[in-house]
């Protein structure tokens, strides 16, 4: 309170000693939460770092091998082998998300493989079981059983073909739309993107009974056309390579996997390539 002009503060009456029989205000003790400064919910939890996600294709033979897509059962154990013993587990993409949103992704990282070849069942499928890994299978609805022509100068390698795809769904891998056909969306004529885009979608969904929730970008291509019509067929997120500014929840970043990556070269891919996810 202000003192006025006439006040006299020596006249205020001087306070007198504390008595020991008033009992005085408890204060707070640190270790009790304060009113001001509630504790943090245990639900508000931070989503961690940004999304590690590894993207394979062929796991077979790799003696010739142009495009450098393929990597050799052998060398795809040792890379899991590597994962495994430094406490972390493969899983697909749509789980890895699920579990970031929930502050519980430290220890997981993503596994995704395009295209749909037919030795992801016969080669990479046992691996995955081994090690308890589980994985996102990228595939073509449009090409079921044939095989990778958009590759012309590659060895000619076999897709899988529905019943393929079911069994791999059937053994808790997730399938993901890679479009029907594996054309390059950044040059596809608007039919031919929604196309591409939604009827892969609802055919896979015919095959394996469920909803499908990713894709995959064919060639790692993307712009904010083919990022807009996958938004708008409803998928919940989607898998690109390098998509420079339009990094997002429909733009994952991803790095590759193949051969010539020894656990050492592993090692400095998971730690360089940690690209901050807008919206994730």
């Amino acid at each position: 309170m202000p003192v006025s002009a006439d006040h006299d503060p020596a006249a205020a009456p001087q306070p007198t000693a504390a008595r020991s029989d008033i009992p005085r205000p408890e204060m707070p003790r640190s270790d009790m939460p304060r009113p001001d400064r509630p504790r943090p919910s245990r639900s508000r939890r931070r989503p961690g770092p940004p999304p590690w996600v590894a993207m394979y294709h062929s796991v077979d033979d790799c003696s010739h091998d142009p495009y450098r897509v393929t990597v050799s059962p052998r060398r795809l154990d040792q890379q899991l082998g590597w994962l495994s013993r430094r406490g972390l587990r493969g899983v697909g993409v749509r789980e890895l998300l699920a579990a970031r949103a929930r502050g519980e992704a430290q220890n997981l990282v993503g596994l995704t493989f395009d295209d749909g070849y037919a030795d992801f069942v016969t080669h990479a499928l046992p691996l995955l079981h081994r090690h308890a890994f589980g994985a996102t299978l990228f595939v073509l609805p449009g090409r079921l059983g044939g095989d990778n022509a958009w590759d012309p100068h590659g060895p000619r390698k076999p897709l899988l073909s529905a019943d393929g795809i079911r069994q791999a769904a059937a053994e808790g891998i997730e399938i993901g739309s890679h479009g029907l056909t594996h054309v390059d969306l950044t040059r596809a004529d608007d039919a031919l993107l929604r196309a591409e885009v939604n009827d892969s979608r609802a055919l896979l969904s015919e095959v394996t009974g469920a909803h499908i929730h990713g894709f995959c970008y064919p060639y790692g291509r993307v712009d904010r056309r083919a990022v807009d019509a996958v938004r708008e067929a409803g998928y919940s997120y989607a898998c690109a390579t390098g998509p420079g500014d339009l990094n997002s929840l429909y733009a994952l970043p991803r790095v590759h996997v193949g051969e010539r990556d020894t656990a050492w070269r592993l090692h400095l891919k998971r730690r360089l390539y940690r690209h901050p996810v807008d919206g994730v």
